[in-house]
């Protein structure tokens, strides 16, 4: 009767979901190990979440193991590539390969090197910027002004019609 109690309360279901106190977890260790309804109960409610867990897993997407592997894959060449380097590699000569119109990652310096047609991307974009902040502010303060002229107008029917 007693193991039928303790089996209902839900000892069972804390510790399967591994949500447990440390005194529940050795308590369901020592009466699975003392009784055999009670390890029998341990076993069958685990299966059940294990059967539920899986026909609520969500599949990843197709490509997610592909993109996986091919990262795996791209750590293994990097890693022997690093180890098929005898020489130290000329920091000058890497310089002027990377400097050929691409964006520098590693640098001791502090600056980023960019290809020089984004400059000009760059410099257009701070520029429409400014521009559209002018009108912006332009037409703002138009539209408080508008605000103030109609709430005027509004008083003047007023007076006018009382």
């Amino acid at each position: 009767m007693e193991i039928r109690t303790i089996i209902e309360s839900g000892l069972l279901e804390t510790y399967v979901m591994g949500i447990a106190s440390e005194e529940e977890k050795l308590q369901v260790e020592q009466l699975s190990v003392r009784y055999p309804e009670f390890k029998e109960a341990l076993t069958s409610l685990e299966l059940d979440m294990e059967l539920l867990a899986q026909r609520m897993a969500v599949p990843p997407p197709p490509l997610v193991f592909d993109k996986i592997e091919q990262e795996i894959n791209e750590i293994k060449l990097r890693d022997q590539h690093l180890l098929k380097i005898d020489k130290p590699v000329d920091d000058q000569k890497e310089r002027q390969s990377t400097a050929g119109g691409y964006i520098e990652v590693e640098s001791s310096s502090s600056h980023m090197r960019i290809h020089k047609a984004w400059r000009w991307v760059f410099a257009a974009v701070f520029i429409l910027g400014k521009i559209f902040l002018g009108f912006a502010i332009y037409y703002y303060l138009e539209s408080r002004q508008a605000k103030e002229k109609i709430e005027e107008l509004k008083q003047e029917i007023r007076k006018t019609t009382s």
